[in-house]
């Protein structure tokens, strides 16, 4: 199966975690394409999409990632074809914990993209090992590839 990583991140935290995953899925076997920095014409030929991404400032994406998802908005491509799933990262200290995900779910069914697995949303101020939460989350998403 052939994966597409995309991550988001402000300080590096969501790349670890997406890096982890890919190293994951590549050893079960699986083509894994990580992106950090995409852009539509980078990922639009992919058909399953892992979202890695931390929240920003006011529950804003990283600015790694608002370009690709300012494109989406603006493009509206037809995502029928992509099914997709999201890790966040964020701090249960900030009322805007995890919006990120929230941004990344709204655009992409607003292009009718399909959502396989519940998203993980890791609490960064309770869950210190962020590549371990992530990894024990990994076989729901693959349990519905």
């Amino acid at each position: 199966m052939n994966i597409c990583i995309i991550t988001g991140s402000t300080l590096g935290g969501a790349e670890y975690v997406g890096d982890h995953l890919a190293d994951l899925l590549e050893q079960q076997g699986h083509q894994v394409q990580v992106e950090n920095q995409a852009n539509l014409a980078d990922v639009c030929d992919q058909s399953l999409w892992l979202i890695v991404t931390s929240t920003h400032g006011a529950g804003e994406l990283p600015d790694n990632l608002k370009p690709l998802f300012a494109q989406i908005n603006a493009e509206k491509p037809d995502l029928s074809a992509l099914r997709y799933g999201v890790v966040g990262l964020g701090n249960s200290d900030y009322d805007t914990f995890c919006f990120a995900v929230d941004e990344v779910e709204k655009a992409l069914n607003a292009q009718s993209a399909v959502k396989i697995c519940d998203s993980l949303r890791i609490d960064v101020r309770n869950i210190f090992d962020h590549e371990q939460a992530a990894e024990e989350w990994l076989p729901s998403f693959i349990d519905m590839m």
